[in-house]
């Protein structure tokens, strides 16, 4: 008999339409080329899709050999088989991305649950086991640099561990360099830096033969492969023209709302996160819960557009007492 695994991880994103979501971190703003794309992609859908071309065209434009999957979530999965599955030992910080967790249960690892801070998370570095790190890490957005990750890097070296870098949201980072290492696995994604998470579209980089091999073949459909091709024209010059945009905005929040982050959303002590979730929620806005987080104290909320943001700014004032919609 077949039997479900015991874990059931929480996203963010509305699941009612008429919400304002701020729970979904993503680019608010979208390509002025997306209407020719979905025509595109109508062009494409009665064939089978492949894209070996297009993933050696997108290594050239980001300067590393890059292995194309159906988002991070794909890539965890491809982890899973090439590594949990043999290892069956995974290493995970207390409060970060669910989805490790559940990953690591499909695949029957043992879990250990340690410091989110890379110097005392290697300590529990061990031989053979798979390292999840979230940089910038979910829920809070803090950022660590190469010189902060070297502990972690030199033990999982050490330990010929495995180090998997989730680098989800490092298009939001001002000057973020990543770091390099033999026994590094890079996750990375763009429908959240182009504001389009339906479309699954990622990539892996490292171990690109070993990905390769066990990826599922036709993953990212007609669809994935349109947005790959005004992707590559594009050549990031979207994300030129909006980061600038988020920044501002994500400043200024940073000041009305007293919170920091080196992403592109915030996490805040609201003292009982279900109650003000509930309260922007009949106001319209939708924010992120962080009890799935062991934080349910936190509420998390993306940076939106200006008179988005004046929305959620002036609720989440009124709900602490400091002020009313009016006072915007």
């Amino acid at each position: 008999m077949l039997k479900p695994i015991n874990f059931k991880a929480h996203h963010g994103g509305a699941r009612e339409e008429r919400l304002l979501d701020f729970s979904a971190s993503i680019n608010p703003y979208k390509p002025h080329w997306l209407n020719d794309m979905l025509e595109r992609t109508r062009a494409l859908s009665n064939r089978y899709i492949y894209w070996e071309s297009l993933e050696e065209e997108l290594s050239n434009l980001i300067g590393e050999e890059v292995t194309i999957t159906a988002g991070i979530t794909e890539a965890l999965y491809l982890i899973g088989i090439l590594a949990l599955r043999e290892w069956r030992k995974a290493i995970i910080p207390k409060h970060t991305y669910e989805e490790y967790e559940r990953i690591a249960r499909v695949f029957g690892a043992e879990i250990i649950k340690a410091s989110n801070e890379p110097e005392k998370l290697a300590n529990f570095v061990e031989r053979q086991s798979v390292v999840f790190f979230c940089n910038p890490n979910n829920p809070d957005g803090k950022f660590y640099t190469p010189k902060e990750l070297k502990p972690l890097i030199q033990a999982v070296e050490d330990e010929k561990a495995l180090l998997v870098l989730d680098e989800a949201f490092i298009d939001f980072v001002r000057n973020a360099k990543t770091p390099e290492g033999e026994n590094i696995v890079k996750l990375r994604t763009f429908t959240k830096s182009y504001g389009m998470p339906g479309i699954r579209v990622g990539y892996v980089v490292g171990y690109s033969e070993a990905f390769k091999s066990v990826r599922m073949p036709w993953s990212i459909g007609a669809l994935g492969y349109a947005f790959l091709e005004f992707l590559i024209k594009d050549e990031f010059h979207f994300l030129k023209e909006t980061m600038p945009l988020i920044w501002k905005e994500k400043e200024r929040m940073e000041r009305e709302l007293n919170v920091k982050s080196d992403a592109n959303f915030f996490v805040k002590n609201v003292g009982n996160a279900g109650k003000a979730v509930k309260f922007l929620k009949q106001r319209g806005i939708l924010v992120r819960d962080c009890s799935s987080f062991d934080l349910p104290e936190l509420i998390r909320f993306s940076v939106r557009k200006r008179n988005e943001n004046d929305k959620l700014i002036g609720a989440l004032k009124e709900y602490l007492g400091e002020g009313d919609d009016s006072s915007i």
